[in-house]
């Protein structure tokens, strides 16, 4: 099996746990107070993780260069654009079928990898992506009213729009990432991920920061007072990240967020096992597609 497979199923449980203790900060804080406390408390375990590669792994640092600089830049500015869009989405009346419409960041992402990698994928494996794509959507609508007529007739509305518009974001920093990554020439992939990831979570720790200071400095208090569960998302979300870099710097993005959408699994197996929620024939028949086609991409890669 190859290393990026394992890694890629590690992180996607990891970005499961991540949401779950996310939850406990509803009502505690404000959208950009939960956006920044994944990167302002997951920054120094990334300086340490990169400190333990160096030091105890004997490592060399690789060194920076200006495209390095630019591409990481990039993609910590998407992809905090794009989850600003996929929060909002929450704040519009049919925001099931924006989200729905935001997982099919893999096909977006394939399309990106193609124009700025220059990366191809063969038939089968887009195939097998756009079976899993097709199962997240059945999940992200199933428990919404809505009907065959009406999912069409909302295809073309702004909540699908900004949907669409999320995923391809998500899908250009990524791809943003992956290029980093591959900018800085070694000295292997486990140690260009570290250094990746430390740099752009500082980065966007600091803009977060930045921000809040600018808009709603009462915002900060509230972060540090909620340091307990907000340490512990950061963890799980720097060590998750750590998990989705490497793997990206090892394999294409298309793959690794095709095989990361087993976190939607993870997620349906704790409603059912963990809160006892009531499942429907069209969540079972999302999570079988999304199944069928992780074992079909795997099969063809």
């Amino acid at each position: 099996m190859e290393a990026w497979i394992p890694i890629t199923i590690a992180a996607a449980f990891l970005q499961n746990l991540r949401s779950t203790l996310q939850k406990h900060l509803q009502g505690q804080l404000g959208t950009r107070g939960a956006s920044f406390v994944r990167f302002g408390y997951g920054f120094p375990v990334a300086l340490l993780y990169v400190f333990a590669l160096h030091q105890f792994g004997g490592y060399r640092l690789p060194a920076l260069n200006l495209s390095f600089v630019l591409r990481a830049v990039i993609g910590g500015l998407a992809q905090i654009y794009a989850t600003i869009m996929l929060v909002h989405l929450f704040t519009l009346r049919n925001f099931a079928v924006g989200t729905a419409y935001s997982k099919t960041e893999p096909v977006q992402a394939a399309i990106f990898g193609l124009l700025i990698l220059g990366e191809h994928l063969t038939f089968g494996a887009m195939i097998a992506i756009i079976v899993g794509v097709i199962g997240v959507m059945c999940i992200s609508v199933a428990r919404s009213p809505l009907t065959l007529g009406s999912l069409i007739s909302s295809m073309m509305s702004r909540t699908a729009l900004i949907g669409i518009a999320s995923g391809a974001v998500f899908g250009i920093s990524a791809v943003a990432y992956r290029s980093a990554s591959l900018s800085l020439g070694g000295p292997n992939a486990v140690m260009q991920a570290a250094v990746t990831l430390a740099c752009v979570t500082g980065f966007q720790t600091l803009f977060m920061l930045g921000w809040m200071l600018a808009t709603d400095r009462s915002e900060i208090g509230r972060v540090v007072r909620s340091w307990k569960t907000s340490s512990l998302v950061g963890l799980a979300g720097v060590v998750g990240s750590a998990g989705w870099f490497t793997a990206m710097t090892l394999q294409q993005v298309a793959y690794v967020r095709a095989l990361g959408q087993i976190e939607l699994v993870f997620t349906f197996i704790s409603s059912v096992v963990l809160f006892k929620e009531k499942i429907n024939r069209l969540e079972v028949a999302g999570c079988l597609l999304i199944v069928a086609g992780i074992l079909a991409l795997l099969g063809w890669t």
